[in-house]
Order: C-alpha cells, then structure tokens, then sequence
C-alpha cells in the first residue's frame, strides 16, 4: 500500500502544477439555490484542461517521476479522462506513453487521447480490467504505471481542487463530489478537512456503479463485477487502498443517484446553467435535485469533467426530457380513411402540443382490418402540460393512448 499524501503534499502539488492547468471557475446555480434554500455554486471542472479533472493528478504524477523511470515511457488504463491527462502531461515532458481503455470508451475520448499522443489500447469493457492489463504492460515492458486514483502523487494533485474551492467560496458548508475510485475526492477532502474540518464534505456514485457503500459497511475494498451505468468516469469496481482509509477519515457521507437522475442533471446542467457535463460529472447534481433538504448551503458542486460524446449526450437530453413531460409519446388507433389523420392533428394542434414525428402502423397483431394504429412523438412544456393533451386526446374519442 502507498503511503497517504499529506496536506503539505497538496500545496506542492499546486506548486508544480502553475502554468500547466487551469484554476476552473465557480458559477452559481439560481435553480438549484431555489431548491436547496440557500447558495449553491458549481466549480466547473468540466472546463479545465483535457475536460476533466484527472488532468491535475496525471501531470503530478509524471512530473515527479526520476529520469531513469521515464526512460520506459508510461502506462495506464482509463475511460477516457485520465487517459487524456496522462496523454498531455508525458507528451508535454518529452514521454512516451500508451493507454488501455475499455471496448466501450467514448470515441471523442479515444480520438482525443490518441491526438495528445498516447498509443491506446482496447481491453475488456471496465476500467478494471484495463488496469490489470496495464500493469502487466508495466511488468513486460519497464513502462511506469500511472494509476488513475490509487497513488499519493495522483491523489495530492486532485486534491488542489480543495484548496480552489476554499478560496473560491470560503463560506462553503457543504462540498459534494463525484465518487469513482475515490483519488478526487480523498484528495479534496484532506485538503478541505485540514483547513476547516467542520465542512461536510459528501460523495456522490452511481447508484449502478456503488463499491463504496459496501465497502464502508464491510470495512475494507469490496470489488463489484458489474457496473452497468452511463456514468463511464467512475465506474470503478474496487476501492483504492490509499483512498479508502482517506475517504473512511475526512468523508462524511457516500450517496448514490439512479440513472434517471443523473440524466435530469444532464438536461438542466445543459439548459439552466448553459454547461456540457459527462454523466459522471453530474452526479453531484444529481445527488441535489433528488434530495435538496439534506444538503446545507452554501453549497459547492463538483462538476468532474464534460468530455460526453455527442451521441449518447443526444440520448440523455431527449431520456431527460421525456422524464420531465417534454417529450410525450403516444399511440393512438384511428380509421383507416381518409381525413382520420389530419382530423387527430388538428386536435393536438389545439392544444399547443408540438407535432415532432408521426409513424403510421398498420401491421400490428389486433388491428382490424380498417384501422391503423399512429405513433406520435409530441414536444409539450412540462407534466401538467402532457397531462392535459392526454385528457383532450381521450375526450375526443382516442381512448387507445398509451404514454
């Protein structure tokens, strides 16, 4: 086991890190204060260099290595974000590197880290078992291995995001994170912690992708075989051994969100705030608008990084609006004659629902003969607003809807 980074570890760490990151802004979130009932500001990770956070502990981490372990290059194994760090920082130190990712990594990532100059490599469809091949390309080849969280260097690096937010909103009560392997937010906690140590400082995962709640309960690193979650960036299935003891002494409490959740966050992050964020960057929203109440103000919420692809972002936004009322699908069965059609969209054109597509059917086992069944995806303004093109649908003769 590495031996604990020290709060003097961190002020170094951002000591060498001037110049090469970038100190990301704090924004408030007026919807979220409403919510919450008092100030909550949103540090915007998502805007630093390479779209995430890992950016900071990556670069120490090299930065410190000897000339003799740099002769090998470097390795690691990541979803994306860290692989993008390690990427920029061995190719702005003049280090070979290359980079495991799982089979499913986003490809904007992939394409990213590749043009920051690592060799990638597919292997497996979790984090976890990219590490377990990197490690034994560390073995095979001299390559020194940059753990994505499991290292004092990587975690003292991330932990300058708690000496930002203590500066950036010094009145902070509440700071809440995202949770994979735990690097980022045993950093920030210590960091937090050693200046003022009545903040409570909350941990966010999701709820698909949770080996910190058991492993809490147990007492030591519980591995979990499946995490299946959009939030790829902290789908982490073990717990570091040098963040679980840190995570056990300065976190005060762990939280899950479901997946519905953290799309919601997605969708408000993108239209209240005007901010790009990756599903495991949002779950500290997430975590806020499920429960506002348990959270005291002000509040400061980690946006871990923005690198989404454009695809599943697409998917998340229309998931996200279709929770909130947005988007209403339905099937209605009419007459298979002429005018039927157009007679149904002049009932939905008055009640301001916007007509976004219409598929006819007419191959449905219990058709009869003379009807067809009409899918519709309608654009309306909210749950109410559904519910009320629902009861007009119904009272003028189109029982046979289905939400």
């Amino acid at each position: 086991m590495h031996a604990q980074p020290t709060y003097d570890d961190i002020l170094e760490a951002r000591e060498l890190l001037r110049g090469h990151i970038t100190e990301t802004p704090v924004q408030g979130a007026r919807w979220l204060t409403d919510m919450v009932g008092d100030t909550v500001i949103l540090k915007c990770e998502n805007l630093q260099r390479t779209g995430s956070f890992k950016a900071r502990g990556a670069f120490v981490r090299i930065a410190r290595l000897s000339e003799e372990e740099r002769k090998n290059g470097v390795v690691a194994a990541s979803a994306g974000n860290h692989a993008q760090g390690v990427a920029l920082a061995a190719t702005s130190l003049g280090i070979p590197s290359t980079v495991f990712m799982p089979e499913g990594a986003p490809i904007p990532k992939e394409k990213a880290t590749r043009a920051y100059g690592a060799e990638v490599i597919f292997e497996g469809q979790y984090v976890d078992q990219c590490l377990d091949a990197a490690m034994a390309f560390a073995e095979r080849t001299g390559a020194v291995m940059i753990h994505p969280f499991d290292h004092p260097d990587v975690v003292a690096g991330q932990g300058t995001i708690g000496l930002e937010i203590l500066e950036q909103a010094p009145d902070v009560k509440t700071v809440v994170i995202p949770l994979g392997g735990g690097g980022l937010l045993a950093g920030a906690a210590l960091a937090i912690k050693a200046k003022h140590p009545d903040v409570k400082v909350v941990g966010v995962q999701a709820e698909t992708a949770a080996a910190y709640p058991v492993s809490l309960r147990e007492g030591r690193p519980i591995r979990l075989d499946k995490m299946p979650t959009m939030a790829d960036g902290i789908a982490v299935g073990l717990p570091g051994e040098t963040n679980f003891p840190m995570i056990q002494a300065y976190v005060d409490e762990i939280r899950t969100v479901s997946e519905e959740a953290i799309s919601g966050a997605l969708l408000a992050l993108a239209e209240r705030a005007k901010l790009v964020v990756e599903p495991a960057g949002a779950v500290g929203v997430a975590a806020l608008m499920d429960a506002p109440e348990a959270f005291e103000g002000p509040v400061v919420v980690v946006l871990s990084g923005g690198n989404i692809d454009p695809l599943l972002l697409s998917k998340v936004i229309q998931h996200g609006m279709t929770l909130a009322g947005r988007y209403l699908p339905v099937a209605v069965t009419i007459p298979d004659q002429p005018g039927a059609l157009a007679t149904l969209l002049s009932v939905i054109g008055d009640t301001g629902a916007n007509v976004m597509e219409v598929v006819h059917s007419r191959t449905n086992p219990g058709l009869r003969l003379a009807e067809v069944v009409v899918q519709l995806q309608l654009e309306t303004r909210g749950q109410n607003h559904a519910e009320r093109v629902l009861e007009q649908l119904r009272s003028k003769g189109y029982p046979a809807i289905s939400p």
